[in-house]
């Protein structure tokens, strides 16, 4: 009589993401392009389903990128007993800010409760998700070790920030350093060995803190250095100054000087979101992180001041705000992606619709788009779009859109991007009809 035989039971992933967004979907690639074997956990069936069907839903990852994922043996799932014998977990879910102005932690702490549940003894836990200094080891390690292993004993536990630039062409996961901390050397050295299979090179901070720390001011450098010349844009045009001028002259210095453009705001998760997570903290001992707060308060502030720069600018030719047709170009949060986090778009819509504006918009990015709970419409044409606006506003400088264009075919155009500076440089200068920011 013939005995059946079992089917073999699928080995256990190397590595699970939790959270596989604009951070733990890239991750996840490169650690397929590696050979590791990958799972990813998410509570969006939307994701799941769509990555189960070959769908990117990130920037950076494409549709082939996606094939290669499950050619080499990814799944998608919201079961959480994907967990069960993996050797590896990474946490990559989002921390929005909460009511409060500190870091909503519910997805993380969420995410640690079924870590906890899966636990097993020898396991590396990472924590990717921006936070204020200490989340690692003051939040996320109690949630673990309510499993009743103790971290750092019986499994290694660091903190790893995310350093993902969407767009961006030249550096991506592999190349971009990573740095890593672990709440004891053994959990950093483990750390820094499993990312020593996906990246190039690998920084090893001291702890989880410092590592938690690092990415704080990696980000609140930029902040107060664009707040910076956001608030210089603003007197520059009082004083008579070309400051993007000044800015290219300054940039020639080879030493002490890096360049930072103004523009309608910040956007994106990490410069708007990211600095308050250390103003948060730094408030819980008891005093204000005053450079933060105002480097907040001033880019805060971008979205009104082109609102009333672009009022000017109709006054000046004959034209109330007031009704008139207004063409926003380019919303999201940078060039060359779909990412509409944060944008500085939505706020310059939104004080323009109160301001009785009629708006339109284009972006090669987005097909559709809405603003205060209304579809605002949007331009196919673009340059019949450009000729009939009373007023078009330049947002994201989008590749598409070629400065000559735009000075050309626009009625009125107020640039917040410095695109179209160079034709400043010309014998004829800028046109009557176009501003810079």
């Amino acid at each position: 009589m013939a005995t059946a035989v079992k089917p073999e039971r699928a080995a256990p992933p190397d590595l699970v993401v939790i959270g596989l967004g604009y951070v733990g979907l890239p991750l996840a690639r490169e650690a397929c392009r590696v050979g590791l074997r990958v799972a990813g956990l998410d509570r969006d069936p939307g994701v799941v389903r769509g990555l189960a069907g070959g769908v990117s839903h990130v920037d950076d990852v494409s549709t082939d990128d996606v094939a290669a994922m499950l050619e080499a043996g990814f799944h998608a799932t919201d079961d959480d007993a994907v967990l069960d014998g993996a050797a590896t977990v990474v946490i990559c879910v989002p921390t929005p800010l909460s009511t409060d102005g500190g870091p909503d932690l519910a997805a993380v702490t969420a995410a640690a409760r079924t870590v906890a549940g899966r636990l097993r003894p020898g396991v590396l836990v990472v924590l990717e998700s921006t936070t204020y200094p200490g989340t690692t080891d003051e939040v996320v390690r109690p949630l673990l070790e309510a499993s009743g292993l103790t971290a750092g004993e019986h499994f290694h536990l660091a903190f790893s920030p995310e350093r993902i630039d969407p767009g961006n062409p030249t550096f991506g996961v592999r190349n971009t350093p990573k740095v890593v901390g672990g709440l004891t050397p053994d959990c950093t050295q483990a750390a820094a060995a499993f990312y020593g299979k996906l990246v190039d090179s690998v920084v090893q901070a001291k702890g989880t803190r410092e590592a938690e720390m690092a990415k704080l001011l990696e980000n609140t450098y930029r902040h107060v250095n664009i707040a910076l010349v956001n608030e210089m844009a603003i007197f520059c045009r009082e004083l008579g100054v070309d400051l993007w001028d000044a800015i290219a002259a300054a940039s020639t210095k080879p030493f002490g000087f890096q360049a930072f453009q103004p523009g309608p705001g910040v956007g994106g998760h990490c410069i708007p979101i990211d600095p308050n997570y250390l103003s948060y903290k730094v408030r819980t001992l008891g005093y204000p992180f005053r450079f933060v707060e105002l480097a907040q308060e001033i880019n805060g502030r971008m979205p009104g001041y082109v609102v009333q720069r672009a009022q000017d600018a109709l006054n000046r030719h004959g034209r109330a705000l007031r009704d008139a047709r207004v063409l926003l170009l380019g919303v999201t949060y940078k060039a060359g992606i779909a990412d509409q986090r944060e944008s500085p778009a939505r706020p310059v819509a939104e004080r323009l619709l109160r301001a009785g504006a009629e708006l339109t918009f284009h972006d090669p990015h987005v097909t559709a788009w809405e603003v205060a709970g209304a579809q605002v419409p949007r331009a196919t044409d673009l340059p019949e779009a450009l000729g009939t606006a009373d007023l078009t506003i330049l947002l994201t400088a989008h590749a598409d859109y070629h400065p000559d264009e735009l000075a050309t075919r626009a009625r009125l155009l107020l640039d917040t991007r410095g695109a179209t500076h160079a034709l400043s440089t010309g014998p004829n200068g800028l046109p009557a009809h176009v501003e810079i920011l």
